[in-house]
């Protein structure tokens, strides 16, 4: 469905010159600095398919979305969205897509949101009956509306977002580009923008492309990642091989029907064997392991635990996300 081969985007900016008349001397000549924004970047992307984009700030993911929507050109290499270039086949290409970018909106300010729905469909040539069924879906997935006849500058955050993603839909695009779409929004808002996006994938088979900062939005919607840093890709794969590449422990929290003997307590601070880290708490019932799992199984390592004592609970927690994609920065 997307095909990205060798994308650069440089960005040419004058540099400032230093000393007396500086301002008069850039007048005639100007030392030119190139920002490598984008380098020489490689992935495809199968229809359905629901794929995280992320990086810190200024690594190119923005970059990479305008360009794929065609609002930049490249410097260099090809994309190509369903077969067409959104750089040559701009109108057929935009019919393809929906694109929300979280800092801006699609509606028009002081016009009711209803009003700009309107214009939007006259915009992509969607006919009176169309319209009127997919927004009526579209107000019933998105609970429009309450506020359907209140001016855009009145919404609240979450309102506007919803509105948005439904002006990135109303055209029933097969490829959705999202820029940050829960930013800024409470935890309610994120949830239920969520459980939308998570159903359009999976009940429409839309195509997503999201870049966000927040991580939860990742481990709940994206089934694969690939993260971007200075411009360059630095992963494109699933997160659980994302956690394995950065190699973090999965902690393992035993809780034994009897305090465990002070003789076990002496080896157990001081042991490191197969994989297996073990620690002990101010519980004495409790033994804490860090486990890679690359090393050995979690299965295994409750066998090897159970030489300490009848095991009562078992507590398993996979290692927090923030910090794996942390470690690739």
């Amino acid at each position: 469905m997307i095909q990205v081969q060798h994308l650069s985007k440089q960005f040419r900016t004058a540099a400032a010159k230093e000393g007396a008349f500086k301002g008069v001397r850039m007048l005639f000549s100007r030392d030119v600095r190139i920002k490598h924004a984008v380098a020489d970047i490689n992935f495809n992307i199968e229809p359905g398919e629901f794929v995280g984009y992320i990086g810190p700030n200024g690594a190119g993911k923005s970059t990479t979305i305008k360009m794929l929507s065609g609002i930049l050109h490249p410097t260099s290499g090809r994309v190509t969205i369903d077969g067409l270039s959104p750089h040559h086949d701009r109108r057929r290409v935009a019919r393809k897509l929906g694109v929300l970018f979280g800092q801006r909106t699609q509606l028009w300010w002081d016009l009711p949101v209803r009003d700009s729905f309107d214009i939007l469909a006259a915009m992509y040539g969607i006919d009176a009956g169309m319209m009127k069924r997919r927004l009526s879906q579209l107000s019933e997935l998105l609970e429009l509306e309450p506020f359907m006849d209140t001016p855009a500058r009145k919404l609240s955050l979450g309102q506007r977002m919803r509105s948005d993603l439904a002006a990135a839909l109303l055209h029933d695009p097969a490829i959705l580009f999202l820029d940050e779409p829960t930013i800024g929004l409470d935890v309610t808002a994120k949830r239920s923008i969520r459980h939308f996006l998570k159903s359009i994938n999976q009940h429409l088979g839309k195509t997503v492309l999201l870049t966000t900062h927040d991580m939860d939005d990742i481990e709940q919607l994206c089934g694969r990642v690939i993260v971007i840093n200075d411009g360059k890709l630095g992963f494109d794969g699933s997160i659980d091989d994302l956690r394995r590449r950065i190699g973090l422990p999965t902690l393992i929290r035993i809780t034994y029907k009897l305090p465990i003997a002070d003789s076990a307590k002496h080896a157990i601070t001081r042991s490191e064997f197969n994989g297996l880290q073990l620690s002990c708490g101010e519980d004495e019932r409790v033994l804490t392991a860090a486990c890679n799992r690359e090393q050995l199984s979690a299965m295994d390592a409750l066998r090897m635990l159970e030489q300490y004592g009848e095991i009562e609970d078992v507590h398993m927690e996979e290692p927090d996300f923030e910090e794996i994609v942390h470690r690739i920065y």
